[in-house]
């Protein structure tokens, strides 16, 4: 079979591409993308390496664009950002077929066309390993509508969508696959799909930005470690309940099963749930609010103080060290 040069995959890549938003007056095909925004813009740089943040042998090409496109979504829903544009550059190790390349463009349109996302445009190259970069852009009518880290108040309660410990869970499936043993029902494979599969919370994002969220993250490293760029960001203490953190069901099984200590998935990582606070008197506004508009539940599990720091209270009244995944440990 003849492999086809740069020009030609990319002639392929475009011709799958979804048509253009109604923002993209230039995309794909050009030397540069032209939109249209209006209003402001929220942009985030996401990148995932073969080895660090995947990896091929235990994830198909349409699962590792669809993982690399959420990712880079869940910084947009951490603002309370519509999603806009994405543009993706691909390094390609040479034993990554074209039909590979095809596959993992699938996974990553078919999330695009979920969410609303139009992919405008990219780059690809030869690399020593699979990689992906990806830039999204998100939008606001008003600029004040943005969530950023540096809201929280001494007053403010922490509130989470979701259900945390699935991604790391999942992990744990894929490098043993006998540990599927100890779960029953579908519980595996939900497991396996937080971790591959993740779902960019966009909607929940927005729902709590209009219920009025001080400050919000994505956790993508861990509770401890996001709930820490809060605390940091906003000069203030974040005090968690871990007994009210809602844990994947199949992932303390999985714990249970293995005799370690379930907590330890609070800071596990990959789940991209988010982490808000809100003040007191909307509590109820942003739980209905998340629900109806976003699809999830939305759970108080602590409270933001004076002070510095994340404490995270276990029912013993032990305290769980702040913690979570760092990609240049």
């Amino acid at each position: 079979m003849v492999r086809m040069g740069e020009f030609e995959l990319l002639a392929r890549i475009r011709e799958r591409l979804p048509a253009n938003g109604p923002r993209i007056h230039l995309g794909s095909g050009d030397d540069a993308a032209v939109s249209l925004p209006g209003g402001a813009t929220a942009t985030s740089v996401d990148a995932l390496v073969d080895g660090v943040h995947f990896r091929r042998q235990l994830a198909s090409p349409a699962q590792i664009g669809h993982k690399a496109l959420a990712t880079a979504l869940s910084d947009l829903a951490a603002m309370g950002a519509e999603p806009g544009e994405a543009y993706v550059v691909l390094g390609l190790p040479a034993d990554f077929s074209e039909e590979e390349c095809i596959e993992l463009l699938d996974g990553m349109t078919a999330l695009a066309a979920d969410t609303g996302t139009a992919l405008a445009g990219g780059d690809l190259s030869r690399a020593r390993e699979l990689f992906l970069a990806i830039t999204v852009v998100g939008h606001s009518s008003d600029p004040q509508a943005f969530v950023d880290r540096g809201g929280a108040r001494p007053g403010d309660v922490l509130v989470l969508t979701g259900e945390l410990g699935g991604a790391s869970a999942g992990l744990e499936l894929l490098e043993d696959p006998a540990l599927e043993a100890s779960l029953t029902g579908g519980a595996a494979e939900e497991l396996r799909a937080r971790q591959l599969e993740p779902t960019p919370r966009l909607r929940a994002g927005r729902a709590l930005a209009q219920a009025g969220a001080t400050a919000m993250i994505d956790l993508s490293d861990g509770l401890g470690a996001d709930a820490g760029h809060i605390a940091q960001s906003s000069g203030v203490e974040l005090r968690i309940e871990a007994e009210a953190v809602p844990i994947a069901t199949g992932a303390k099984a999985l714990r249970a099963a293995g005799g370690s200590d379930p907590w330890t998935l609070l800071n596990g990582g990959e789940d991209y749930e988010l982490l808000a606070s809100v003040p007191p008197a909307r509590l109820d506004e942003a739980i209905r609010a998340v629900h109806d508009k976003g699809g999830t539940a939305l759970t108080q599990v602590g409270e933001v103080l004076a002070g510095s720091g994340v404490e995270i209270r276990l029912p013993d009244c032990r305290l769980l060290e702040p913690g979570g995944f760092d990609q240049l440990a």
